[in-house]
Parts: C-alpha cells; sequence; structure tokens
C-alpha cells in the first residue's frame, strides 16, 4: 500500500512539473523623449495608441494561443518598424548624408542566446534578421554590408534605401541641419518584451538611431545589455533613450544584475539604473517583465511610448507622464 502512495505521489510530481502556467504578459515601447500632450493633436495621439494596440494584440494573441515569447516579440516589433510614426523600419530618421541605417538585437532568456545587427540600409525588418543572425548563424552581433550578405544567404531581399525614406523624417533633418543642434534627436526606438506560458522571456530592440547622425555612429539598441537583454531567472529588458549613456551604463543588463545579485525587485532597480543614467547626463526609459511577470514602464523623460497586456487582462496604453 505504502508503495502505492509512493508511486502515485511521484506521478502527481511529474505532471506538476510538465503543466504549463497559463500565466503570461507582454509589454512595448515605442520610443522615449520630448513628448508633449501641448504638442500632440487628438488625432496623431489616437493614431499612436491604436499602432501601439495592434502591435501588443499581435503579440498577446501569439501568447494565448501557447506561442513562444520569441515569435511574439518579433511579430509585435514588425508591425512598429513598418508604421511611419516610430523610429524603427519604415519610420527610421535619418544620417546626416540622408539614409536610414538601422539597428535591432533580440534575445531570449532561457538559453542566453542573442542576435543583433548594426547599420542596416536594405532591409524591411532589422528585428527578423537579428533573430536570424541568433538562430542561424554561430554570431551574436553583424553588421552593415556583411550582415545583409548574410540575409541574402538567407533568402531576405534587398530593398532600396529610399523606400524607407519619409517626408516628415526628411523634413526632421533638415531642420536641425539648419539649427545645428542635437537636442532632441538621441530618442526613438521600439521594443518588446515577452514572457510565454512555459515562463520564457524575450527581449527585443529596433531602431533607425539618432537624426542627423554622422561616422556610422551606433547606440545601445544593438548591444546585448545595454539595449536589450532577457534572463528567465531575472527578467527581460528592452531601453529607449540617449544611447551612448545607456552603453556606458550597460542599463539592461545592470536591471537584470540588481535582482540576480541584490534581490531588488525590477522596479526598484530600473530606477536605481535610470537614475545612474540621469546623474551622467542621459535620459530614456526602458520596459521590462520579470520572472513573476511584474511589469515596468519607466523612464526619465516627458513622455514614453508604451502598454501593456497582461493574461489576467490587466492592459494600459500610455504616452504622458
Amino acid at each position: 500500500m505504502k508503495l502505492l502512495v509512493y508511486y502515485f505521489l511521484i506521478i502527481l510530481t511529474l505532471n506538476s512539473c510538465n503543466k504549463k502556467n497559463n500565466h503570461f504578459a507582454i509589454v512595448v515601447h515605442g520610443g522615449a523623449g520630448t513628448i508633449l500632450k501641448d504638442n500632440m493633436t487628438n488625432e496623431m495621439e489616437k493614431a499612436y495608441k491604436q499602432k501601439l494596440e495592434e502591435a501588443l494584440n499581435v503579440g498577446y494573441s501569439i501568447l494565448k494561443q501557447n506561442g513562444k515569447s520569441v515569435d511574439a516579440v518579433e511579430a509585435t516589433i514588425k508591425i512598429l518598424e513598418d508604421s511611419e510614426l516610430f523610429n524603427a523600419g519604415k519610420g527610421s530618421v535619418l544620417s546626416n548624408n540622408e539614409e536610414v541605417e538601422m539597428d535591432a538585437s533580440i534575445m531570449t532568456g532561457d538559453n542566453l542566446n542573442a542576435g543583433a545587427v548594426s547599420g542596416i540600409k536594405k532591409i524591411k525588418n532589422p528585428i527578423t534578421l537579428a533573430r536570424k543572425v541568433m538562430e542561424e548563424s554561430e554570431h551574436v552581433f553583424l553588421s552593415g554590408s556583411g550582415a545583409e550578405d548574410f540575409a541574402v544567404s538567407k533568402g531576405f531581399k534587398l530593398i532600396d534605401n529610399s523606400n524607407f525614406i519619409t517626408n516628415n523624417r526628411l523634413n526632421s533633418l533638415k531642420n536641425i541641419k539648419k539649427r545645428e543642434s542635437n537636442a532632441d534627436n538621441k530618442f526613438g526606438t521600439v521594443g518588446c518584451v515577452a514572457i510565454d506560458k512555459n515562463g520564457n522571456i524575450t527581449s527585443g530592440t529596433s531602431t533607425g538611431g539618432m537624426t542627423n547622425k554622422k561616422w556610422n555612429r551606433i547606440g545601445d539598441v544593438p548591444i546585448i545589455g545595454a539595449g536589450t537583454y532577457a534572463n528567465n531567472q531575472t527578467c527581460g529588458i528592452s531601453s529607449t533613450g540617449w544611447g551612448e549613456y545607456f552603453i556606458r551604463n550597460v542599463v539592461a543588463y545592470d536591471i537584470s544584475a540588481q535582482i540576480e545579485y541584490n534581490k531588488k525587485s525590477i522596479k526598484n532597480a530600473a530606477k536605481k539604473t535610470l537614475k545612474k543614467v540621469k546623474e551622467l547626463g542621459g535620459s530614456g526609459g526602458v520596459i521590462g517583465i520579470d520572472k513573476n511577470l511584474n511589469i515596468i514602464m519607466d523612464f526619465n523623460t516627458e513622455g514614453m511610448y508604451r502598454g501593456y497586456k497582461k493574461s489576467n487582462g490587466d492592459t494600459a496604453i500610455e504616452i504622458y507622464k
């Protein structure tokens, strides 16, 4: 009898271990910066919120149907890359020589695998190429023409750089050149973090970089640990802001490290890291999810396009402070 009870308990334990967790969540951002309600028309505010909602719903649907967080993150970011509203993909800002140069990265928290690309000029969705680097190469980070050669070898179609250039971004570049100021041209990125029913966390980030950038400048977005980081044991983070300061503070990893080594909450860890960024003179924001589905959308600028959706029905889409 005791033996039967023993075997019964073993079976219950195994079933419990194999059982999926039905909880999941996704959070997204569309960049941080000087985003003031006084400067936003009702139509523009509605457009931003609708696109954020569309992106969230795409990723949420994948997670709800037992999909992987990496699929949800890629699909969500592609929606934002394909929109002219955000500084990524189709809406990317222009460099000093009137070209689009895009960066992206993605990381999975179950195996700490990662992929990143920079200086991309001819690929429609850089986040998809970053994932391809992660999953189908021995490398983590590819750049420029080499990254595009890799893309072609994997079946990607190259498109002319002019397809990414919009009148809005061209006018912004001309205005910045006229006033010779870099006051608010450092912001604009899209990112997503998701945790699926298996507890796997994925983070991804994509950007067109800094308006009027020169000399193939690269910011934090494609740098694992600065713009993007994911670890199932701690959290997933996607950053947006003044990239140079986010690189120097290793922002995304710093938040994870505080959780792992100092046992801080994701909320307190993010606040401490952004405080360090501000003390050095930088600004921006982060989104994240920890292994317990706690969500952060923290920033030290006037606003950040952001939103989240959880399996328990909790959801929000916000822009201003």
